[in-house]
């Protein structure tokens, strides 16, 4: 069987490629292990420039209709104070805010979109398995369904486990924690009360999403089986110390089955592609949960490589020439982030978890954003929107 792209992974980054590609007009087929979408996914942070790109495809609207929350300013508890951080609501986009939604939600709905196009298929319950080369190129996927399925191209947007980055040179960043998630009751207000707390020997995240909160623990790196080995009551005590938002947590933790262990990694791809291969999303640069940046570098790889790459295959075109202008391209948003994320790692999460940073009172920097609004639209810009937004440039084959 042959396309023109095959994408494997539907995840943000193969989703939105998938979309994108066949609304050009280019046969695509993408291919998803799992079976649906219905997965503990963790952060479900769709920021303003993702918003931006669907605003773009005159999607957004419909898009807003399924279940989501908006955070427009966000807040943390720091050494017990509570400071605003930053502001999303003046950022030049159609929806200044970040929505906090379901990824399968999400996902469902660029595979709904992405249907409406005659050259789209999206197979679930299959893996890609290995690559088909010939002469030196890749040509196609085997897939976990035992059969071949050849292409002009294929996009790897697995994650970061991805086995189609092996051989490429990596980049190991590095991070110092580890991330216990879990959900706590709480009662749906109507404000968005989404906030870290920051103190001496503890980090933590409530992420609200209305009826529950959704709850980040941050300990140093490695140290999950620790955590365990104290037994469960020590870890609800931990946890029920973080304030009044986390009473519910006896109830809410019956077991360990309750607490979901990701383990962070933050490293980069120093090579995106090789002749008949691209790597993008995940894939390419795994990136720190701080700030929930992830899933919108992925959908901007995604829409910078349909920019670049859609025509000249829709075209016929071979597109190994082109495939080392996407890495040029993304590389410096995915190296600065990276970097700021390596920032706040080193000087705040590192020292906090080990207990090496005492916080009596707020760093002056969470104070002069605390007291000054205006300086509050210079890290929801950098949250938000990033260091380099892509905007949707490729055409629609099918517009009458």
């Amino acid at each position: 069987m042959s396309h023109e792209l095959v994408i494997v992974g539907g995840g943000p980054a193969g989703m939105m490629a998938g979309l994108l590609f066949a609304r050009a007009g280019v046969k695509t087929l993408v291919l998803e292990k799992h079976r649906d979408f219905l997965r503990d996914f963790r952060g479900d942070t769709v920021h303003p420039s993702t918003l931006e790109i669907f605003h773009e495809l005159g999607l957004l609207d419909e898009l807003l209709r399924r279940p989501h929350n908006k955070v427009a300013q966000i807040g943390a508890r720091i050494a017990g104070q509570f400071e605003r951080i930053a502001d999303f609501r003046h950022l030049p986009v159609a929806a200044p805010f970040i929505a906090l939604m379901p990824q399968w939600d999400f996902l469902d709905f660029i595979a709904q979109a992405a249907r409406r196009y005659p050259g789209f298929e999206l197979r679930q319950s299959c893996a890609g398995e290995s690559l088909i080369e010939e002469e030196g190129r890749v040509v196609g996927v085997r897939t976990s369904a035992g059969d071949e399925v050849r292409a002009r191209l294929v996009i790897a947007s697995d994650g970061r486990d991805s086995h189609f980055r092996a051989g490429l040179p990596l980049r190991v960043i590095g991070a110092p924690m580890d991330v216990f998630w879990f959900r706590l009751p709480k009662h749906e207000q109507p404000e968005n009360d989404s906030m870290g707390v920051f103190d001496s020997g503890r980090i933590f995240v409530l992420i609200d999403r209305g009826e529950y909160w959704q709850c980040a623990f941050v300990f140093p790196k490695g140290e999950a089986e620790r955590v365990r080995s104290a037994g469960l009551d020590a870890f609800r005590t931990r946890v029920r110390e973080i304030g009044p938002e986390t009473a519910g947590v006896d109830r809410a933790i019956g077991s360990w089955d309750d607490v979901k262990l990701l383990t962070v990694t933050v490293d980069r791809l120093d090579q995106w592609s090789r002749p008949g291969l691209l790597v993008i999303g995940d894939a390419a640069h795994a990136m720190s949960p701080i700030g929930g940046v992830g899933i919108n570098l992925a959908v901007q790889d995604a829409v910078a490589a349909a920019n670049l790459l859609a025509a000249p295959l829709a075209r016929g075109e071979n597109p190994d020439p082109l495939l080392p202008k996407l890495q040029a391209r993304r590389m410096r948003p995915v190296r600065l982030t990276q970097g700021v994320q390596k920032l706040m790692q080193d000087a705040v999460i590192a020292p906090l978890l080990n207990q090496s940073g005492t916080l009596d009172r707020p760093p002056l920097a969470a104070r002069l954003l605390n007291a000054v609004p205006l300086l509050q639209r210079i890290p929801a810009r950098l949250v938000g929107l990033g260091f380099r937004p892509e905007h949707v440039e490729c055409s629609d084959a099918y517009r009458r």
